[in-house]
């Protein structure tokens, strides 16, 4: 670049809007969309280690997808290339992959093609560019305001991460400002600006999570604002209205938001909360739906939502509509909000979905005969029988009789199931006392035979799963545990988690599962179980692979700023969404201190979720075995010895209970969100192997036996009177074991 083109870049940038000058140009500069580059998320530590691959960023205007890319460009060693869906084509393409073919042949450089607005390549376009993506020739870099999943190429997504930005928050849309007026070579740090606390709330309120909309808006505002005798520049609340005067609503009539909006709008109605359905309904209109639109999915509603628990909810929605058609908008508006808050009010019924389960059984089974006395009897009766025996229902008492009407391989198949809603309620007797009657009449052969309904009876296949048994169902039950956890943590693909207990894996590797685009800390208590985790995560790649701290719980936060790599000045301490645990607490002698550590590593509003085995309620002995024979103070001895193990104040796996854990939970100002205690029964073998472990001495320095505690109140004699009873009566046996479990779901509030 030689001295006069340096200087026409200098100008160029000099006179670009305020939004494009104050693009930030560093991650440190970036300002919200923490969930995807905040401290240990995937895209942030990606950009930071420039191992980056194709990604996709899909959200609305002015939230900072472009910029991404540029802070891309800023930080990547790679050849980086960025062209406009807009106005690039295929020949653009080629070019670009030209270029990035001849230098990773030159000097093994990669190339970053970022294209903006990708959703806009046709098909065409899309498909030129998938086989370089899919060889590494290039990394692409999408940014699009439209759902890539239904806009860009299956393949393409396919092979990128898909990171969501979403608009910026009223704190994050003033940082952006101040830092403009802050900001002495790129802003306005320069002027004397006077910026009105009720003026900046407009432009941030109007803005709607833009920051484009607010540097635009305030640029406007101080360039057309003229300093007052002081010299200073005043942006008061009316100046700032007429520089931003309409809220900015994304809504593309095609596009995304169009659907999630009405799909809110008939969910709302559905919920029958009608402020929600009357909000969702002004966000279309303001939008500038078509208020016909609107009025057709009210129409759908109608029959699917409320059915016939309101047969006037679909009169109420037609009138509704033609009123409209006559008056128009505005004044139409009160049609809509009627229609609207008379099916949001209105009892519930999908009862008419019972058609779709009949389409479902004509698509399914084998086309059935109609039956000979339903049959039109105007053109054959006398030859074939059509028609005989048809009974007239206005001929008998309440103009209803029973007899057959569906074909013979249906009889007794009901798909109409009336709900206890509205008008329904009032039918739904008399539907199930008619098919009562039909059923009777059926089993008496007036209808059909018998055997022929038996022998095409469905086979249950839900009682036949009940019956399969099987005596070692751990994996199941720990499979089912897992998912309980994780359910109830809500974990989102971006968060960053933390396992506690992380010696199986059990958890550690369904949170990687569960946030590929986070990052996951596991806590092993040894090393040999971080070693095997280690050994199974050489499988990922580098950057989600989780990382294997190895310590105990109390060692956790000095462990995590240690392991933590701070890459700027500016970086976080390191917070964690959502902490589970599997038995992570019952060694602990301190729980309440253990809960006050681990509130303190939680992220604001972030979620702890344990599952503690309490060993107080644990299985006892001395219900498995008939103690009686053994004479009633032998047995009363052994009772009171085994339930002493339990109440031992002074030791911490039996000395707490689930109340326990919420006070302790409670006084680190945790917010308790639920607690429950889940008892378990399971069936457990009795080996000879677990009854040597129950009565051997375990000797000085390990954790006493069940006859080291009871050596303390019986003698020897009745000891071994003791085990030779339990050999004789659970040696090989499957006892039910029972057990119970602490769920503890708790919140750190924001």
């Amino acid at each position: 670049m030689d001295l006069f083109e340096h200087a026409r870049q200098q100008e160029i940038e000099a006179t670009q809007p305020l939004a494009a000058r104050m693009r930030p140009r560093t991650l440190d500069e970036f300002v919200g969309q923490a969930h995807i580059v905040g401290p240990g998320r995937l895209l942030r530590r990606a950009i930071q280690a420039d191992q980056l691959s194709s990604v996709i960023f899909y959200g609305p205007p002015g939230t900072g997808k472009t910029t991404l890319a540029r802070v891309i460009a800023n930080s990547t060693k790679a050849h980086f290339i960025a062209i406009n869906a807009v106005l690039a084509g295929v020949k653009d393409i080629r070019e670009a992959i030209s270029v990035a073919q001849e230098r990773r042949s030159l000097y093994g450089q990669r190339t970053i093609l970022f294209v903006d607005e990708v959703h806009r390549f046709n098909k065409a376009q899309q498909d030129a560019l998938l086989p370089w993506v899919e060889n590494g020739t290039v990394i692409l870099i999408g940014a699009t305001t439209e759902n890539p999943y239904f806009e860009v190429n299956k393949a393409l997504v396919s092979r990128s991460r898909i990171f969501q930005l979403k608009p910026l928050t009223e704190e994050e849309l003033r940082a952006v400002a101040h830092r403009a007026l802050a900001e002495p070579e790129r802003g306005y740090g320069q002027l004397d600006i006077r910026l009105d606390g009720d003026a900046l709330d407009h432009l941030v309120n109007v803005a709607n999570g833009d920051a484009r909309a607010v540097l635009n808006a305030l640029e406007l505002a101080v360039e057309t604002t003229p300093p007052g005798p002081d010299g200073a520049i005043h942006v008061t609340r009316e100046v700032a209205e007429e520089s931003i005067q309409r809220r900015a609503v994304l809504y593309d009539k095609e596009g995304d938001v169009h659907f999630d909006t009405i799909s809110a709008f008939i969910k709302s109605l559905r919920g029958s909360d009608p402020d929600a359905a009357l909000y969702w309904m002004a966000r279309m209109v303001y939008a500038g739906e078509d208020p016909r639109f609107i009025f057709r999915r009210m129409l759908i509603f109608a029959g699917e939502d409320v059915g016939l628990a309101d047969p006037n909810a679909l009169r109420v929605v037609v009138a509704a509509a033609q009123a409209f058609e006559y008056v128009g908008m505005p004044e139409g508006r009160f049609h809509l909000a009627e229609a609207a808050l008379y099916l949001a009010t209105a009892p519930k019924s999908n009862s008419t979905m019972a058609f779709f389960d009949a389409l479902a059984t004509v698509e399914q089974e084998r086309e059935a005969d109609i039956p000979a006395h339903l049959r039109d009897a105007s053109r054959d009766k006398e030859g074939f029988g059509h028609g005989e025996g048809y009974l007239y229902p206005h001929a008998y008492r309440d103009h209803w009789v029973a007899q057959q009407y569906l074909p013979d391989m249906l009889q007794g198949k009901a798909f109409y199931l009336p709900s206890d809603q509205g008008y329904e309620r009032s039918i739904r007797d008399r539907v199930a006392r008619q098919r009562e009657a039909q059923l009777a009449a059926m089993l008496e052969g007036r209808a059909v035979a018998p055997l022929e309904v038996l022998t095409t009876s469905p086979t249950d296949r839900s009682r036949d799963r009940w019956l399969q048994r099987t005596i070692s169902g751990a994996g199941v039950r720990l499979g089912a545990l897992r998912d309980r956890l994780f359910d109830a943590a809500g974990v989102q693909r971006h968060h960053v988690v933390l396992d506690l207990n992380a010696t199986s894996g059990l958890l550690t590797w369904e949170a990687v599962r569960r946030a590929p685009e986070g990052h996951v800390w596991a806590l092993a208590q040894d090393e040999q179980s971080a070693a095997a985790l280690r050994q199974q995560a050489t499988r990922l790649p580098e950057l989600e692979r989780p990382v294997v701290l190895v310590g105990e719980l109390p060692d956790l936060p000095a462990l995590v700023r240690a392991a933590q790599t701070v890459d700027s000045p500016a970086a976080e301490v390191l917070r964690f969404d959502v902490i589970v645990g599997r038995n992570a607490l019952g060694r602990l002698p301190d729980k309440a201190a253990a809960l006050r550590l681990l509130a303190g590593l939680l992220a604001p509003e972030g979620c702890l979720v344990l599952a503690e085995a309490l060993l107080r309620r644990a299985q006892r002995l001395h219900t498995l075995a008939d103690l009686a024979l053994l004479g009633a103070d032998v047995a009363a001895k052994v009772v009171a010895a085994e339930e002493a193990i339990y109440a031992d104040p002074s030791t911490p796996l039996v000395n707490w209970d689930a109340d326990d854990l919420r006070k302790a939970a409670e006084a680190v100002r945790l917010v308790v969100v639920t607690l429950d205690v889940e008892p378990q029964t399971v069936e457990q073998q009795i080996t000879p192997a677990l009854l040597e472990r129950w009565f051997a001495s375990s000797g000085p320095g390990f954790r006493p036996s069940y006859a080291d505690h009871l050596a303390a109140t019986l003698t020897s004699d009745e000891l071994a009177a003791l085990r030779a009873l339990f050999e004789r009566q659970l040696a090989n046996q499957v006892v039910p074991w029972a057990n119970s479990v602490a769920f503890l779901v708790a919140a750190r509030p924001r």
